[in-house]
């Protein structure tokens, strides 16, 4: 029993927390082999975390030398990769070892062993392998695991994208933990991620369903013994950010400081963001503004949220304090400084800002940086020099850069790049009704309708139908969801009666219906009709009856506002008196006195 003691409290192990360098865990490495602590699996598991964090070629050399190396010793180093700084390029490590369990006739893996390497399949291209490691932990582990694994497997399937998956296996657990909650919390949140909003092109259709569940979770969270801390903050505030809900999001806020919870910069950048995807711009700065450290995410959030709505060059001069602080720029940086010059088209600074990430900082531009530089181009007009900028990309173009070709040829009806872009998208995404849709349109304001018809035809031979417009709008703190001529709420009457009254305050006030956009078979009442019928506008009228009529209406619509629906808004923020924030999947648009803050350039 002393003897025991002696090896797990013996003075030299603490020296190995103390080293930092390579040749300070030499020595006492040297030291380990000369008192004999090598001989003791303890010890040895710790000399392999230390080695494994400053030199992992150390470590393996170590590990190698072990005679008869135990399970315990296999999961130590393990786990020592997959939370090394550089986990991502180390991974092929840890699934060698993995690979070396499994041919060892001496031993088997267990519980212990499949958590890290479900943690390492988080990284590409490793990520389908945890199908088979679930397969495995069916066989060598049994059906009945520890929450450990359970939890380890309910974040593999979120990232995978199979959140049903982790549902289940989330219900499956009887007593969830902090860290389980969090885990499930965290993988709804995860789909509409900070990043992928503030990228170009249609890639922010957010799954407004996913963060109700999140919201849904968080009040079964609450009625357990459990206490939130600020990753679970964090997870209900992006869900409240995705939803538009600035009710429960000013709520929760309260709440995190009701409970006092850290406000670390990871809380402060999720605060930012949700305020700034709430229409709150003044609140998201006062919050940036006053927090007592700001991490390159909180830089990130601010200037992003400055970006989508359009105070550019505000956004452009939070970029250069945060150059100030000393902050190296991440990617994220750089896609939202260049969205902050798209949204105005400021050409030139967008393009500078595209070439400093190269000659400032000696980094190679990410598919999504030549996305925004594509985006950038195509809507100032720039429309052939962003398909030559596309094609002379040293990587292959994806589907989001063709489809923001197409919307920019769209827009500035250059018919040629647009057929040229539709051809690709094709063939990279033959069921994405959008696509269609923008090159259709192309045709109809030009009144090639036989154009119209192929394509249109084209996508009925497919069986593609062009996905709903959807809206919500928060009232009174509760959150109202619309589809275009949607006639399920239980104000269906009133709305419509509404629309009606709106529709006679347009015409008085001179609005002609934009139609050409509106599916062409039908006559030109059912084309005013069917616009009358948008998601944002039963939206807007459901507001105007049921809300305040001094506080602003703000809608969350998950596709881009059409061109009638925009200068229908312009109108009914006089009309009406009501300021009108949408923000739609590219960027927010403030309605007042007759304008919008995009001046007409989205």
């Amino acid at each position: 029993m002393n003897s025991s003691n002696s090896i797990f409290n013996h003075i030299t192990l603490n020296y190995l927390t103390k080293c930092q360098t390579l040749n300070s865990l030499k020595q006492v490495h040297a030291q380990m082999i000369t008192t004999g602590l090598t001989l003791h699996t303890v010890p040895l598991s710790k000399l392999l975390q230390s080695s494994a964090t400053i030199a992992l070629s150390h470590a393996l050399t170590v590990f190698n030398q072990i005679p008869n190396p135990t399970i315990f010793l296999y999961n130590t180093l393990i786990s020592s990769i997959v939370s090394s700084a550089d986990p991502e390029c180390e991974t092929h490590h840890a699934f060698s070892l993995y690979e070396s369990v499994l041919w060892s006739k001496n031993i088997k893996p267990n519980s212990h062993t499949y958590p890290s390497l479900f943690k390492a399949c988080g990284y590409h291209p490793w990520l389908h392998h945890g199908l088979a490691l679930h397969a495995h932990v069916l066989k060598f582990v049994g059906p009945t695991y520890d929450d450990f694994v359970q939890t380890s497997l309910l974040n593999f399937y979120a990232n995978y994208g199979k959140l049903g998956v982790a549902r289940c296996l989330f219900d499956q657990i009887r007593n969830p933990d902090l860290v389980t909650w969090n885990s499930m919390l965290s993988a709804y949140a995860r789909c509409n991620s900070f990043s992928s909003y503030y990228y170009v092109g249609d890639v922010n259709y957010e799954d407004t369903s996913l963060s109700m569940e999140a919201l849904c979770l968080f009040n079964e969270m609450q009625n357990s013994l459990v206490k939130p801390n600020e990753v679970t903050v964090v997870a209900l505030v992006s869900a409240c950010a995705n939803l538009g809900a600035l009710s429960q999001g000013i709520w929760a806020h309260v709440y995190a400081v009701k409970f006092n919870i850290k406000f670390n910069c990871y809380v402060g950048t999720a605060l930012i963001n949700m305020y700034s995807k709430c229409g709150c711009l003044d609140l998201a700065y006062q919050l940036f503004d006053k927090l007592p450290e700001r991490d390159i995410s909180c830089y990130n959030a601010m200037i992003g949220g400055f970006a989508t709505h359009g105070y550019s060059h505000k956004a452009l001069q939070i970029f250069e304090q945060m150059k100030s602080q000393r902050l190296v720029p991440d990617d994220v940086t750089f896609i939202v400084a260049m969205c902050a010059c798209s949204h105005v088209g400021l050409v030139d600074e967008g393009c500078e800002i595209f070439e400093s990430i190269n000659k400032d900082y000696d980094k190679e531009p990410k598919l999504e940086h030549y996305g925004c530089l594509i985006d950038l181009l195509g809507r100032a007009g720039r429309v052939q020099e962003a398909k030559e900028k596309l094609k002379g990309m040293p990587m292959k173009p994806n589907a989001i850069l063709w489809r923001s070709l197409l919307g920019a040829a769209r827009v500035h009806g250059n018919l040629q790049v647009g057929e040229v872009a539709l051809n690709h998208l094709v063939e990279l995404e033959p069921e994405t009704s959008g696509n269609y849709v923008l090159l259709s349109n192309m045709y109809a304001s030009i009144d090639r309708w036989e154009d119209v018809t192929r394509v249109r035809k084209l996508m009925k031979d497919h069986g593609i139908n062009k996905m709903p417009g959807s809206s919500l709008v928060e009232v009174d703190g509760a959150m109202h969801e619309f589809r275009v001529g949607d006639t399920t709420h239980p104000w269906t009457k009133r709305i419509y009666l509404k629309l009606e009254e709106i529709g006679r305050e347009l015409q008085q006030h001179g609005h002609n219906p934009r139609t050409k956009e509106v599916l062409f078979d039908i006559d030109e009442e059912e084309k005013e009709d069917a616009l009358a019928y948008h998601s944002e506008r039963l939206a807007i009228a459901f507001a105007l009856i049921a809300s305040d009529s001094t506080a602003p209406i703000r809608i969350v619509k998950n596709l881009r506002v059409c061109s009638d629906c925009h200068e229908s808004s312009k109108l009914i923020s006089v009309i009406y008196g009501r300021d009108i924030i949408v923000r739609d999947r590219i960027r927010f648009h403030h309605f007042k006195n007759g304008t919008c803050s995009c001046r007409d350039y989205w």
